[in-house]
Parts: C-alpha cells; structure tokens; sequence
C-alpha cells in the first residue's frame, strides 16, 4: 500500500474553516428564525445554504489538499462540483431543520441520520473525485465508523443550532463560539475518519493529476471560502441589527397604537371603561347569555350632590371623588364584571349570571356600600348618594340601547322620587323616559322658537292686600307636548347644562318688559326671579345679570332673586359670597321654600337677606291644628328677629289669611288674592287696585 503524509498547516487550516463554517451557521440559524414567515426567509435560506455548504466542503476539500502520496494528485472537476452541490442541499435540509418553530427528538434523530448521510455522501464523492487506479480500497470498519460519526456530528449540530438560534440567550457569541468549536472538531474528526478507511494500493495513479500545485489551490479555495463566509457572516449581522432597530420602531408604534386605543376605549380620569368598549361587552355578553340561556343586569348610577364639591372644592377635589369611587365599585364587584364611567357623574355596571331579581337588588345595596365612608375627610356636609336605575336582560331589553337608555330610565325615576334609592325599570317609565328625552331635545330650540313665555303671581301687603310686586314664573308651551310645568324641564334643564342660558332668557325678559312699562309712563315695583343652584354657583352671575339691566335700563333695586333653602344650605359659604356679590350689585335676596331644608340660624343671619317665604306646605297646616299654627307663627318670629319680610306662599282660604295677619305677616301670595297671570292681565289688576285707592301703580311682570 502507498504511504500517505498529511500538512498540518491546511489541517489547521481545515479546522479553521470547520469552526467558521460552523459559527456562521448558527448565527445563520438565529437569524433565519428570527424572521419567521417572512418574505425574504426563502432568499435567506438559499444564500444560508450557499455559504454553509461552500464552508463545508471547503474543510473537507482543504483537508483532502492536506492528504499526500508519493504520486502526483488531482481532482476531476464534475465530481468536485458535484460534492460541493451534494454540501449545499443538506446545508438547506440543515438550515430549514433548526430553524422550524419546534424540532422534536423523533424528528432530530431522523434528520440527524439523513444530514450525517448526506455529508458522508460529500465526503466519499471528493474522494471519488481523485480518480485512483485501481480503485481506492475502504476499511469496513473504520468506513462505518466515520459515517456514524458523521451522523453523530450532524445530530448534534442541529441540536445545538436549534437550542442556539434564539438571540434572547445571555452572552449567546461566546455559547455560539465554543459549540461553533466543538462542531468544528467533530466535523474534522468525521473527515479524517473517512481519511483513515482508505487505503491505496501499490502501483495505483491519480487519473485526475493535473499538475497544478495543491498548496496553491488549497490556499485559493481556502481564501475565497474564508471570504465568503466573512461576507455571509457581516451581512447576517447587520441584517439583524437592521432588523433589530425596525423591531424596535415597529414595536414602538405598537405602543403607540396599543397606547391610543387603550385612550379611546377608557376613561381617562379613572381608568375603567368608556361608553364604546362598554357597549362593545355589553353586546358580546348578550351573545353569550342568548346562548347559554342567562340572565345578567345593568345598572345606571348617577351621583346625588356631586356638583356641589365641584362648586365648593374645585374639579381637583372632584377628580379625586370619581377616582375613588371607580375604586371602590371594581372592589365591590367580581373581576368578570364591567364598571364603566360614561362621563360626567354617571357610571354603569354590568354583572352576569343574575339568577333572580333578589341577586340583583343585593348587588345593588353593596354598590351602596361604596357611599358610606366620606369621601373627602373634614367635609362630612359635602356628601354625595347614588341614584341607581336598574335593567335586567332579556326581561327588560335584548340590545344595548334598550338595557342602557332602560336602567337610565328607572334611575331618574328614582330622581324623581327623593333620590338615594334604586329602582328596577317598569315598563310605564319608557312613556316618562321619552318625554324626559323630547323635553331635553327640545329645549335648545324652544327659546328661538319663542315656546317660553312669562306669568306673574302678585304679592299682597297682609294688612290691607295691596299689590307690593309680584313673582315671574316661567311657562313653556311645547308644540307637540302642550303646557309643560316648570316642576318638569327645570329639573331637565339643570342636568343638561342648559339652565344657564334659561335662566338668563328669564332676567332678560323680565328687564324688557320692566323697559317697556317704564316707556309707557307705568309705575314699577319689585319683581322676584327665581335662580337655581347653577345660576348661583355661576362665577359670572353678577356680571351677566348686571350686563342685562343696563342694556335695558333697569335699577338693580327693582329686581329680587329667590334661592331655596336647600340650594342655599348646599354650599352655605358659596352661598354667602354670591349673596353678598349680588347685593354689592344693589339687588335683595329672598330664600324660598323655607322649612322644607336643614338652614343653621347662624348662616341665615350672615346671609343677610330682605325676604324669608314660607313654603305652602305649612300654610296649608295652619288652620289645621295648633301644631301647625305653632310652627308658622315661630317662623314669622324668627325672621323678624333677623330683620327680614316674611311672604305666606299658597295662601287660598280667607281663614289662612285672617291668621297670617294675626301674626303679622308682611306679604302674601296665592290663588285667594291673585293667581299667576300674563303681564297684560297683571296691569288691569294694578290699574284696579289704583282706581280703588285713587292712585296709579302698575305692576311689572317677570320670566
């Protein structure tokens, strides 16, 4: 047999190559996974392919260069190219192997046998490609023993590509260094394995020998190899961080996004719900309880005094009331159910699997719950209570709308009834709830359309019933709904925010009409207008009021504001600084209603106003009983001492009147002595009383 040498430079050489090879596969690895479906993954995957398998067959190439025997050596050209062809497919079969989503052990042993296969099939085509003569002999054992190795090699290559492919391993260069190492050594040992079962018979001639100097060409296909894979290895990792910056701006916008639809679907003050990603689950949980035959409720809860801390503390103190009432109804209820805010004051809570109406109401008294504890410490007068409207599914509604506009329904039924309660919806509140709509509707267009108009109920002096001015009370006639009282669209008015512009339709009305009698030479006296808590907490009441009394000439002294006692004990210290500014103005104040509220005597002396009114309720118990008389005739005594006018309000019967004047009431008013009227008839009455004491005074109407 000849006698074989090997160079230990091209084997170095060769394990170079191996171990390069090796590295940039497992970066090639990463990177392909890295890009998953993507269209550029088949492009990668080939050029992978391509620079791996030249890798390979490059060692396996150098290290058959390294081999030498006493006879000139070469290559057949077909039979080379067609082992670096055979390197390039199981560089593919490799690369596409590591690089699915999961590689299992069933999976990686076949695919390691196939690839060991494959490079033992590189292996022995370059040696075929020397083209001996005879032919080269082969060493059973030992040849079988280097395609075990091969597969051995292979299988654990593709292990470690798969476990190394993923760039999120800590310090993953120096993880993919040393098993590129160990890939290396293992493919080398395959090679020179297969270099050891082969034996050259005496007398044997490389066909192939070609003259050409093999240390050349094996420094050539060496260089050019190293070239390439350097080339491939540089573009992978610029490639990665190219893409690493565009996953880092496509995952900023992801943020970004996901950021801006978290704010159109939330609240932004508490976080919960908004009224789009409320009807969103509302609609997904009647799908859901339409299948699976349940029931679950809606309730619509409005807060009762919430205002008034607005008023008096500022938005701030505000703010953090609904933030921590949001708080406090998630605690209330379970996880899976929904606690949306839909703006303002107003809150809806949808809980599923409502067994019966028991369950429902037991949820209701633990939203309750929410209210007990103060929410602003030291402010115990500043308390809120919910009013809660309650609609269940189907029994009251099959769509969003119906359950939403339903519980809304029952919960101004509530509002309606004293507040600080809830209510399940009944189907004769849909007739109340559409009125209370079309009233709202209606309203910003009603002043244009001239639907409000003014009467006037006079005041009587109680000793000897002369006219002393009157009251103007707002009257609405609404083209489909007829007359509507005062006692309905007032409360509508306030919860919409359009009182405001009501209320200053009222004053200007009155002060045009206060104008036009003082143009025909009439006679005026005080007219008493009614403001409502907003129009009092208004920071530019006076200002407004007092732009409309000199653009129509009228005195400030002509004209009297009523407030009622519960509006005036909401907020006494706000209550006192807007009396106290419009009285700077030059006009009086009145509280109205007395009785009915919770006043502090100490406020109702700072207040300081010219007129107390004792509500109906109780003249119309003062001929009933003693205890009735008692309570008047202890009021009267009470605003005397603090130098205010008392007017008797509902005075109907003369009995009434006869003991209003035994204790010494200033003024009346009511349906015995004058009821409400339009100007034109409150000028005839005036003109009456005059022709009756021989003078001439006329009274002035209000809105």
């Amino acid at each position: 047999m000849l006698q074989h040498t090997y160079n230990v430079p091209l084997i170095v050489a060769a394990l170079c190559i191996a171990t390069l090879a090796s590295y940039t596969t497992l970066d090639l690895a990463g990177r392909i996974s890295s890009l998953g479906n993507k269209a550029s993954r088949p492009y990668w995957l080939t050029g992978g392919a391509l620079s791996m398998g030249l890798g390979i067959w490059c060692m396996h190439f150098v290290g058959m260069l390294s081999f030498s025997l006493p006879i000139p050596l070469g290559y057949d050209l077909a039979i080379t190219a067609a082992s670096l062809l055979i390197a390039v497919i199981i560089s593919y079969f490799a690369l596409h192997l590591v690089t699915q989503e999961n590689l299992s052990t069933v999976r990686l042993g076949f695919s390691g046998i196939l690839m060991g296969i494959g490079i033992a099939s590189m292996h022995y085509t370059g040696m075929a490609a020397l083209q001996m003569h005879p032919a080269i002999q082969y060493k059973p054992a030992v040849f079988a023993m280097s395609v075990i190795v091969a597969i051995v090699a292979a299988t654990a290559a593709l292990w470690i590509a798969s476990t190394l492919r993923s760039e999120k391993i800590q310090k993953v260069f120096c993880w993919r260094l040393g098993a590129a190492l160990v890939m290396g050594c293992a493919i080398v040992g395959m090679h020179y394995t297969g270099m050891a079962a082969a034996s050259f018979p005496e007398g044997s001639i490389c066909m192939a020998a070609s003259g050409i100097s093999t240390n050349w060409l094996a420094v050539t296909v060496a260089g050019a190899t190293f070239g390439i894979l350097i080339i491939t290895l540089v573009l992978s990792v610029l490639d990665a961080r190219l893409q690493v910056k565009s996953n880092a701006y496509v995952q900023s916008l992801k943020s970004v996004n996901e950021k801006l639809q978290y704010q159109a679907m939330h609240d932004a003050l508490t976080g919960l719900p908004n009224r789009s990603l409320l009807f969103e689950r509302m609609q997904h949980a009647i799908d859901s309880a339409e299948r699976a035959n349940k029931q679950f409720a809606v309730y619509f809860v409005d807060l009762d005094g919430f205002k008034a801390i607005n008023d008096s503390l500022g938005h701030t103190a505000g703010d953090a009331v609904l933030k921590e009432l949001a708080a406090r109804i998630k605690k209330a209820v379970r996880k899976e159910d929904i606690v949306a805010r839909l703006g303002g004051d107003e809150f809806v809570v949808m809980v599923g699997n409502i067994p019966d109406v028991g369950m429902a109401a037991h949820i209701a008294e633990k939203l309750f719950e929410c209210f007990t504890a103060d929410f602003i410490p030291d402010q115990a007068s500043l308390r809120i209570s919910p009013s809660i409207g309650i609609a269940l599914y189907p029994d009251d509604g099959v769509t969003v709308d119906d359950l939403i506009s339903h519980a809304d329904a029952a919960m101004y039924e509530v509002k309606a009834n004293g507040r600080n309660n809830y209510r399940f919806f009944e189907t004769s509140m849909n007739v109340a709830m559409k009125r209370a709509i079309e009233i709202q509707r209606s309203l910003p267009g009603a002043i244009q359309r001239g639907d409000f108009f003014v009467h006037y109920q006079p005041k009587f002096d109680c000793g000897n019933d002369q006219i002393l001015g009157a009251e103007a009370l707002l009257r609405w006639e609404h083209a489909q709904l007829g007359l509507i009282s005062p006692a309905e669209f007032i409360p509508i008015a306030e919860r919409s925010g359009q009182i405001i512009l009501l209320g200053q339709w009222v004053i200007e009305e009155v002060c045009r009409q206060l104008q036009s009698w003082k143009n025909a030479g009439l006679h005026t006296f005080k007219i008493a207008i009614n403001l409502s808590q907003i129009q009092l907490r208004s920071p530019q009441i006076v200002e407004n009021i007092l732009a409309i009394t000199t653009k129509y000439g009228v005195s400030p002294s002509t004209l009297m504001f009523e407030i009622t006692e519960t509006v005036a004990m909401q907020d006494a210290e706000a209550t006192m600084r807007a009396i106290e500014r419009l009285q700077e103005a030059g006009f009086k104040l009145a509280i109205d209603d007395f009785g009915t509220g919770y006043s502090s005597l100490s406020y109702l002396q700072q207040f300081g106003v010219q007129q107390m009114k004792v509500d109906r309720s109780f003249i119309s118990n003062l001929t009933v009983n003693d205890k009735g008389y008692s309570i008047v005739a202890a009021i009267i005594r009470l605003a005397h001492s603090l130098n205010m006018e008392v007017v008797a309000e509902g005075v109907e019967t003369e009995a009434q009147l006869a003991m209003l004047k035994a204790l010494n009431c200033d003024q009346t008013q009511g349906y015995l002595l004058g009821r409400p009227m339009e100007g034109a008839d409150l000028v005839r009455l005036m003109n009456q009383a005059a022709n009756d004491v021989k003078t001439t005074l006329i009274p002035l109407t209000t809105t």
